[in-house]
C-alpha cells in the first residue's frame, strides 16, 4: 500500500482545465501524452479531454479513473503531461482542488 495521497483524492484532475503545448501528445515524436485523450484549444495548446470546457461535478480529466476523495488513478500517470506533474500533494493548487471538492487540506510535514 502506498502513503501517497493523491491516490485517495484526484481532486486537481476534476477540478482545473489541464491543458499543455501539443507538442507533449503522441502527435510529436517526442510526446507522450496519448493524443485520443486530448482536445485543440488552439493552434499551439491542446488540453485533456473533460477539462477544458465544462464545468462543476461534470469536469473531469478522461484518464481519471475512481471516485473523487474515495479512490483514484490516472491511467496515464506515466505519460502525464507536464502540468498534472507540476502539481504536488499539499501544494497551494492541491488545496485549492480540494477545497472545490470539499475536502481537508492535507498538510506536508
Amino acid at each position: 500500500m502506498t502513503d501517497n495521497p493523491c491516490l485517495t483524492c484526484g481532486a486537481c484532475c476534476a477540478y482545473f482545465r489541464v491543458s499543455m503545448y501539443w507538442g507533449e501528445t503522441s502527435a510529436h515524436p517526442n510526446g507522450t501524452v496519448p493524443e485520443h485523450l486530448t482536445e485543440p484549444i488552439n493552434p499551439h495548446y491542446v488540453a485533456m479531454r473533460g477539462t477544458h470546457t465544462t464545468q462543476g461535478a461534470a469536469k473531469r480529466c478522461i484518464a481519471l479513473r475512481g471516485n473523487v476523495g474515495e479512490q483514484t488513478s490516472c491511467e496515464i500517470y506515466a505519460h502525464r503531461s507536464s502540468t498534472c506533474a507540476s502539481v504536488h500533494a499539499g501544494d497551494s493548487q492541491c488545496a485549492k482542488a480540494r477545497a472545490a471538492h470539499h475536502l481537508p487540506p492535507i498538510f506536508n510535514p
